[in-house]
């Protein structure tokens, strides 16, 4: 699978990891257990199962041009009243824009996910997978102590036949950088 996703500016990025924090302190699922170097907050903009010829320069020359996004966090909810906690994003007219974009570009692309189609793509930011609809008081009262702003700032493509990423815009940060 072949993901195109935003990355968040250091400080959304800060925020969103500080709520991975305090659900990992409350003993909640959190995705601050997922330990592997290429996990770090973004939103999912698509993922087929190999980009077609040519979509990967396409997709940056996109990404280059519309980034920086401006990003506003919404409330906290669980998706389709189970699995993953998510801090909903607002799907600005850019941000719509670029989605729908990046859609086209990968229109010919097999294994499309039905979820990330216009029309039925929810802008999120994960928090947690496999979260238990029994803690989602407690999880919501513990990640939305604030909704913090911010922007997207570059995007990325993860490969999960090789667990690596590769960068899709021309300053693609590092965590923490």
């Amino acid at each position: 699978m072949r993901t195109v996703e935003l990355l968040c500016s250091p400080e959304l990025e800060e925020a969103v990891r500080a709520v991975w924090a305090r659900l990992a302190a409350a003993g909640l699922p959190s995705l601050a257990r997922h330990t592997h170097p290429t996990n770090r907050p973004h939103l999912t903009l698509a993922a087929v199962d190999e980009f077609p010829p040519g979509a990967e320069e396409r997709l940056a020359d996109l990404c280059d041009a519309a980034l920086p996004l401006p990003a506003r966090l919404d409330r906290v909810a669980v998706l389709d009243g189970s699995a993953p906690l998510v801090w909903l994003v607002r799907p600005t007219p850019q941000l719509v824009a670029l989605h729908g974009a990046v859609c086209d570009v990968l229109a010919d692309a097999g294994g499309q996910r039905e979820w990330h189609e216009p029309g039925r793509w929810i802008p999120h930011l994960s928090l947690a997978l496999r979260f238990r609809d029994a803690d989602r008081r407690r999880a919501r009262a513990l990640a939305a102590v604030d909704r913090p702003g911010g922007e997207f700032v570059a995007a990325r493509s993860y490969d999960s036949e090789t667990r690596t990423v590769h960068e899709l815009t021309s300053a693609c940060p590092r965590p923490g950088a």
